[in-house]
């Protein structure tokens, strides 16, 4: 693969810093050091997009990029893959996982697009330790205790574990507002009483979750 220049100076720059006459601070980290780093620059490229601040974002996308970069300068340091291998990777599953572009497959919405990858991923990850024996795996662990909830209740929902009509409280307005009025009074309330309401919610996700495989469990006989 022919390599862009500005990504050669980046993989070189990286590899100066990494080195013997490179910086202390760089030389001493590792995928366990760094790993929160690539959460805070997703978080900080969020906010640039929202404020529809291109000049910020493209900043932001070069701070996320730069911990791609790290992180395969550290695995190659070690000998198990490098950024080749990792553009590479990705771009070999795009065009696996996109058969009605790259290949023959028809699809006629988005709901059919979504069948077939999931089905293409369940068939590459089939008889490797990464296969997903549940319909629920795949939840990043540490995912915002709230957005975990979605990505929880979604999964279930897909997999008939839990039915479409979630039972809301009569207190709870379904409007929008209201809604979002009740979340931060919850956070507010948590708050005062000195707990976590991100605790809290994790705690929930976690007793859910273990239901929802108990039922699953149950369905498959």
């Amino acid at each position: 693969m022919k390599k862009n220049p500005a990504i050669s100076d980046l993989l070189k720059v990286m590899a100066k810093l990494r080195s013997p006459t490179g910086c202390p601070w760089d030389r001493e980290q590792d995928h366990m050091t760094l790993r929160f780093h690539a959460v805070e620059e997703v978080y900080e490229l969020i906010d640039s997009i929202e404020a529809g601040d291109d000049h910020e974002m493209a900043e932001e996308l070069g701070d996320l990029l730069l911990q791609v970069v790290f992180h395969c300068q550290l695995a190659s340091e070690r000998g198990v893959f490098d950024f080749e291998k990792v553009a590479r990777s990705i771009t070999d599953k795009l065009i696996r996982r996109h058969p009605h572009v790259f290949g023959k497959t028809k699809v006629k919405d988005v709901d059919e697009v979504w069948a077939n990858w999931e089905k293409i991923k369940r068939a590459e990850k089939h008889g490797t330790k990464h296969e997903r024996a549940s319909a629920l795996d795949g939840i990043p662990k540490h995912l915002p205790a709230l957005l975990r909830a979605e990505k929880l209740v979604k999964k279930a929902r897909k997999a008939k574990i839990l039915s479409d009509k979630a039972p809301v409280a009569k207190s709870v307005s379904r409007k929008k507002k209201e809604l979002a009025e009740q979340l931060f009074a919850i956070a507010q309330f948590a708050q005062e009483q000195g707990w976590s309401a991100e605790e809290l919610l994790r705690g929930e996700i976690r007793k859910r979750e273990r239901e929802f495989r108990r039922k699953e469990k149950q369905s498959q006989g």
